[in-house]
């Protein structure tokens, strides 16, 4: 499990200093908003923000507005998951549903894991995996506990799309 939080852990870091920053956090919201062509306003972007928000309280245990791996690895779990996480990851899923159908094709699937900041090593295989029904689609339940389950366990379809940890910065939009 430990090696898990620590490659979430590494992509949030997105500059690599050992910290989260609360700029860094909050600019993943920006980036899957991007990657979407979603606008600032949008209300589902203002909502990942409210959602995100309120994560970024929870895991900066001492408010000095940075995240260490120890503050990261003490906050990370099940229940954290379940009360704060769950409602993040599933504000981003929801910018990434352009049809606002409770799934993602193969092209939302991979916007966002990239805009993410993921690894695109395994985006396709973890997408595959989570397809259980082979419809070309993965549904919201399917992605969050995919993601609950590799921070919990370390093991998870999704394991793949953390890679190394290091964000693939070539896939995310420019701006």
């Amino acid at each position: 499990m430990s090696e898990s939080k620590r490659r979430i852990f590494s992509m949030l870091d997105a500059d690599g200093d050992g910290v989260i920053s609360q700029a860094e956090y909050f600019a993943r919201v920006d980036r899957v908003a991007a990657a979407m062509r979603r606008p600032a306003g949008d209300p589902l972007v203002v909502a990942a923000r409210a959602a995100h928000a309120e994560v970024w309280w929870h895991m900066d245990a001492n408010r000095d507005l940075r995240v260490t791996f120890e503050e990261y690895s003490a906050w990370a779990g099940h229940d954290t998951f379940e009360e704060s996480c769950r409602p993040a990851l599933r504000s981003l899923f929801d910018i990434a549903d352009a049809d606002a159908d409770g799934r993602l094709n193969r092209d939302e699937f991979t916007r966002l894991r990239a805009a993410m900041g993921n690894a695109e090593l395994d985006i396709d295989s973890a997408f595959d995996a989570l397809d259980t029904d082979r419809d070309g689609a993965v549904d919201r339940e399917a992605y969050l506990l995919g993601i609950r389950d590799f921070l919990t366990t370390g093991v998870s379809a999704m394991a793949g799309v953390y890679g190394s940890g290091r964000p693939a910065r070539e896939a995310l939009p420019a701006h």
